[in-house]
């Protein structure tokens, strides 16, 4: 009887790559964070192969538990091909992944969009349990989204899918976004944006306590928390940045009909902009979202770890063509 009953997950996002051993039931065995540069795709690839060096080195990489390996990267994925297509809008660099992967670490790889693959983990081990049919919306970085009907992932004709982050939210911005488009949700309400935010409207609110003297990315928390504190800066961004979550969450509802609405990523787990973001939702919009808008119950910081070694499972059934 073979003793291998683990998977290799790696979940690359824009600010940290997770690397870690995962049980087959979604059990967090051992981890190890690393620094993402997410320039371009070449950069990525090498940061990872320096990572997974490290973590062989430093936690191990044992060939008689792990069977497959999974990746979640950011951007456009054919997971069936295993290549990793585009990182970005205006940055494409089709790269075999999953082939240069299983060259050095000698089992099965599999990659999937890393939404998409704490997609599948929010499936198996959160509200998945209870519905088919829901949309989960992660809020760190940049703001993207799976969505679940009939249990199904949409993946779309091209793998792009969920980049939910360039829905317009605001016609009268002035703020321009990476996709060509202006008012996109995703340069007002996510990590990188509510900081963008600060930075532009300094000059407009000079008594703000904000460290925007520092031209360093102020962390969503300590926007949340200057806000709490009364800051008006704070304040004007954080209360803009929840009702521009809101309205593309409603307008989502629209689209799917999802019987749950589940948030996940760092941005959302702080308890007063959640609450925020909750006091701006329509309840006749939402009134069918009949289990709830709530955020994930699977470990935040872990989910696209997880989700990762959940797509390293299908390595095993599903060969790479």
């Amino acid at each position: 009887m073979t003793t291998k009953t683990s998977i290799l997950g790696i979940d690359i996002g824009g600010t940290k790559i997770l690397i870690g051993e995962v049980d087959m039931t979604g059990q967090v065995l051992r981890a190890k964070s690393y620094a993402s540069h997410t320039a371009d795709q070449q950069t990525v690839v090498a940061t990872l192969l320096e990572a997974l060096s490290d973590y062989e080195k430093t936690v191990g990489i044992d060939p008689k538990t792990i069977i497959a390996a999974g990746v979640g990267v950011i951007g456009r994925v054919d997971a069936k091909k295993g290549i990793w297509l585009e990182i970005e809008p205006g940055k494409s660099s089709p790269t075999p992944l999953a082939t240069i992967l299983a060259a050095i670490l000698h089992v099965p790889v599999a990659i999937e969009n890393d939404v998409a693959a704490a997609t599948t983990a929010e499936a198996k081990l959160g509200v998945g349990k209870e519905t088919s049919d829901f949309i989960y919306i992660n809020v760190g970085t940049g703001i993207a989204a799976g969505t679940m009907t009939d249990g199904k992932l949409i993946a779309g004709g091209h793998f792009n899918a969920g980049e939910i982050g360039h829905m317009v939210v605001d016609f009268e911005s002035d703020v321009p976004c990476g996709c060509g488009r202006i008012g996109c949700v995703e340069r007002v309400a996510s990590g990188l944006g509510l900081s963008e935010q600060a930075y532009a409207k300094a000059l407009e609110y000079p008594e703000t306590t904000l460290p925007v003297q520092t031209g360093e990315r102020i962390p969503a928390d300590t926007i949340f928390e200057a806000a709490k504190q009364g800051d008006p800066l704070a304040e004007t961004i954080t209360h803009y940045a929840a009702k521009s979550l809101a309205t593309m969450t409603m307008n989502l509802v629209r689209t799917t009909d999802p019987e749950c609405v589940v948030f996940g990523g760092g941005v959302t787990q702080n308890n007063y902009f959640w609450k925020l973001i909750q006091s701006h939702m329509q309840p006749n919009t939402i009134r069918f979202v009949t289990k709830g808008i709530v955020r994930t119950n699977v470990s935040s910081k872990e989910i696209g770890l997880i989700g990762a070694s959940f797509i390293g499972q299908t390595a095993l059934a599903t060969p790479i063509t």
